[in-house]
Formats: C-alpha cells, sequence, structure tokens
C-alpha cells in the first residue's frame, strides 16, 4: 500500500557506520520505523540525517508493508523548516526532552489525528515564540488529554492532588502530593501558553517537571524519565 503522510521524529539510532533506524509518529498510519541507508553521506541518492533531527516535522512517502518490520522511505521533505528550534539552544533542548517523553508514551497502535494535530501545532508554537520557558511543563500536560489520564479537575478548590487517582482530594493519602507542591501544581493547570511565562521560577518548574515525570510513571506501565531530564532541568533553572 502507498501511503503519503505527515510525519514527525521521535529517535534515530545509527546503525553501522552509515545508515540510520528512524522512529516517526505518523498522521496516517501512527508509529512507523524507516531504514536509512547512507544517512550520514552527501551522496545525491542518500537522505541526509539533517531531516531526522528530533521533532521534525516531515512529509513522506512509502510503502507499507504491514510484515512487522523496517519500512523504506520513497520521498521525504520538510513539512515545516524550523526557523529557531534548530538554533536555540533552550528549544533545541525542549525538542530533545520531548522527543524521549513521546518515544516512551505513545503506543504502537496508537493512530489518532488529533494527537498529530496539537503535536503539530504546539510544535510550530515553540519555533515562533520567545517566551517558552514553561512550554515543556504545559505540553506534559496537555499530553496527558491525548493518553488518557489528564487531571481530574472537579475540586480543584481541595488542598492535595493524588497522582495515583488523577483527583484532586481533601487527604493527605497514598499517592497524594504536598500542600505546597498541589499549589505549583493548580497554577500549572490554570496556566496557558499565552500567558506570563514567568509564573513560576526555576526551583519551582524543576518541582513541577519532577511531579509530572513521577505522574507519567504511575499512568504509563513502560514510560522511562528521559535521559535529557537533568540536562533541561539545568537549562531552565533560571
Amino acid at each position: 500500500m502507498q501511503v503519503k503522510t505527515k510525519a514527525l521524529v521521535l529517535s534515530t539510532l545509527k546503525y553501522q557506520d552509515k545508515s540510520l533506524i528512524v522512529k516517526c509518529y505518523t498522521q496516517e498510519m501512527g508509529i512507523q520505523s524507516f531504514f536509512v541507508r547512507n544517512a550520514f553521506t552527501k551522496s545525491k541518492s542518500g537522505l541526509s540525517i539533517a531531516y531526522f533531527q528530533p521533532l521534525t516535522l516531515l512529509e513522506i512517502g512509502f510503502e507499507f508493508k504491514n510484515k512487522g518490520g523496517l519500512e523504506y522511505f520513497k520521498e521525504v521533505r520538510l513539512s515545516h523548516p524550523y526557523q529557531t528550534i534548530s538554533y536555540d539552544f533552550s528549544k533545541s533542548n525542549i525538542a530533545i526532552f520531548l522527543s524521549e517523553i513521546l518515544s516512551n508514551s505513545i503506543r504502537e497502535e496508537q493512530i489518532e489525528e488529533s494527537l498529530f494535530m496539537f503535536l503539530e501545532t504546539a510544535l510550530l508554537w515553540l519555533d515562533t515564540h520567545e517566551s517558552i520557558a514553561n512550554f515543556h511543563l504545559l505540553f506534559l500536560v496537555e499530553l496527558t488529554k491525548y493518553l488518557g489520564f489528564y487531571p481530574d479537575c472537579t475540586g480543584i478548590e481541595k488542598d492535595y492532588f493524588n497522582c495515583i487517582d488523577g483527583r484532586f482530594s481533601s487527604y493527605y493519602d497514598v499517592g497524594a502530593i504536598e500542600k505546597q507542591e498541589t499549589i505549583l501544581f493548580k497554577r500549572l493547570l490554570q496556566h496557558s501558553f499565552l500567558k506570563d511565562q514567568r509564573i513560576f521560577n526555576g526551583k519551582e518548574r524543576n518541582v513541577l517537571v519532577d511531579l509530572l515525570m513521577r505522574y507519567y510513571e504511575l499512568h504509563l506501565s513502560e514510560f522511562r524519565k528521559p535521559k535529557s531530564l537533568d540536562v533541561l532541568k539545568e537549562v531552565f533553572l533560571n
């Protein structure tokens, strides 16, 4: 079956000296992995590694064989060439972190156009805005809507958030976070991409990203903390 679709690069793995295995989330076919020959050479027939940086948005064509193995690109082009993400240190670190998150979070069988549209819209927003200190936090919260464990904000006035139940409670119980963490989490849930990014300081951002990692670990059985987490926390500490 011939397929043409938008795709988001999630991860790459170097194979031998010159080739790549590229994992993508595609709009039409969900998670797909591709073998790319000669990605590290300047051959006219090869596909440059520049196409396969974390969270690059592509338009691709391939023949879907549905045999459970690697597919092969027939055509690849940039869907939205980034203007800043590839060159801005903070934004490129966000992209690396979120690519790990998505690789660990999206199920192989998850084909959901609304999820792809959210990812595309969010990344284009990141590329075109300067105040992005809380972007990764807001992205992680919004992503839970598509993964099935968005916090239940009924009773948001209560003192504790229970990460296991995903809801607010008047009691400190198993799975609950402390009052001060809950206050920060409430502020995040009521925040948006367009509001003042100075609502949190660096230490508060790191508390929140750790809280969200715990939340993801509780609700996704195979979730692993990204290797890039510590670097990201240093970037947004100030």
